[in-house]
């Protein structure tokens, strides 16, 4: 039998409702927390049918094969971005139950494939550092809502965003949580803040001397007091380098120069960012240290819905501490803000000479301390230009991570 016209007008309705979500970097903290997040949305907002359109892991087959069984709907689409996979894919089952069902593609091009496919609603971009760079700017140049997490695209290529949102008329809403408080503290208004006020938990060594600092483990150094996070968000936690990529982001996000961004030390993260306005009124976001609500909050912008993290427990005492940062133990703050005020090549140098030089602390390969020397180092002898192309800022990325590798030649 053949299906009435209001059967066909129902069914296009429904699928004209569907949301349709890639998450790229699936198997990373982040991209896991939004998996959840996604299973949790379908749950308490059916009519907006929150569906993993695909997802994408680099190499880690079993972990994303995992993750893609606990879903009730597979993707339609898996990318397999690590180019290695290729010639073992014919011979190596890759996935979980789910991947029959799914379509698995190899390479990083996929990731821009995706990324830009009309069926694509909302881009989850969690892939870790400059690995994220192309499919994040390929999302914004088609005009999705790019729920960020890689906050590297900003550093390394904030103008480039900036003009791609204006032409296509795509949506950036971040994930990090500092980024997404002053986003909702933000909200409607009309009138723009006088300073945004970023938070750090100050990390491991927030109370240690330099001299702690230079003899520095890398068991002491993952050892973050508040976060569950990788090992590369987490050496960047313990220099402060996360805090200075943030002012970074925040410069182009929010369109604000570097003076009007202050960072403070609030060890507790219930205070995920405030802004100042010209009368002294600040207005800050407090919620348990949990991603789940940023990532929530933008994936629905500018909806709120019921959210899996617990609400902060009213019925005890809270200490709620704001100290000012020590710039001379934690200079990698120095750096986010000297980028902030230059713009132009500095950040793709900054966030690839760091890159790299982490990379090296995590193979005990450098000293901790080294890793802040290294970006000063890069930024110091690079040739700056206020302008430059996509091609230029991918060039310079090279350069700067050979020239932290020539430190341990």
């Amino acid at each position: 039998m053949l299906p009435t016209e209001t059967a066909i007008n129902e069914q296009r309705n429904r699928e004209m409702a569907t949301t349709r979500v890639a998450v790229l970097g699936a198997t990373g903290s982040i991209g896991t927390a939004a998996l959840g997040v996604l299973r949790h949305l379908d749950k308490v907002d059916p009519e907006s049918r929150w569906r993993l359109f695909a997802a994408s892991g680099h190499g880690n087959m079993k972990l994303l094969g995992e993750s893609l069984d606990a879903l009730e709907h597979p993707p339609e689409h898996v990318i397999l971005s690590d180019p290695e996979l290729a010639p073992h894919f014919s011979t190596r089952h890759p996935l979980g139950r789910s991947s029959g069902q799914s379509q698995v593609s190899l390479g990083p091009e996929a990731l821009v494939r995706i990324a830009s496919d009309p069926m694509v609603d909302v881009v989850v971009a969690a892939i870790v550092g400059r690995a994220g760079l192309e499919s994040t700017l390929a999302a914004v140049e088609a005009g999705k809502r790019v729920a960020l997490a890689n906050k590297e695209t900003m550093v390394v290529a904030g103008s480039l965003v900036q003009r791609m949102v204006q032409r296509s008329g795509g949506e950036v809403t971040p994930i990090d949580s500092e980024h997404s408080a002053i986003f909702q503290c933000l909200g409607e208004k009309c009138c723009k803040p006088k300073k945004l006020v970023l938070t750090a938990s100050g990390g491991p060594f927030r109370r240690w001397t330099v001299e702690q600092m230079e003899n520095a483990t890398l068991k002491s150094a993952l050892n973050h007091p508040t976060w569950d996070m990788g090992p590369k968000i987490t050496i960047d936690s313990a220099s402060m380098m996360n805090k200075a990529l943030e002012v970074i982001e925040a410069r182009w996000l929010f369109d604000l120069p570097a003076e009007a961004i202050e960072v403070v030390v609030h060890p507790q993260s219930i205070i995920h960012s405030m802004i100042e306005f010209d009368d002294g009124s600040v207005i800050a976001q407090l919620s348990p240290p949990d991603m789940r609500l940023p990532i929530q909050y933008a994936l629905t912008y500018p909806r709120r819905l019921p959210c899996e993290v617990p609400t902060l427990d009213r019925s005890q005492r809270w200490d709620l501490t704001l100290e000012p940062v020590d710039r001379d133990r934690f200079p990698a703050l120095d750096l986010g803000f000297e980028v902030a005020r230059a713009g132009g090549t500095t950040g793709a140098v900054l966030n690839a000479a760091n890159e790299a030089a982490v990379g090296l602390f995590l193979e005990d390969k450098i000293r901790f301390t080294d890793v802040v020397a290294a970006c000063r180092t890069c930024l110091d002898n690079h040739t700056f230009d206020a302008n430059p192309s996509l091609d230029t800022l991918l060039k310079l990325d090279t350069w700067a991570r050979g020239e932290v590798r020539k430190m341990t030649q």
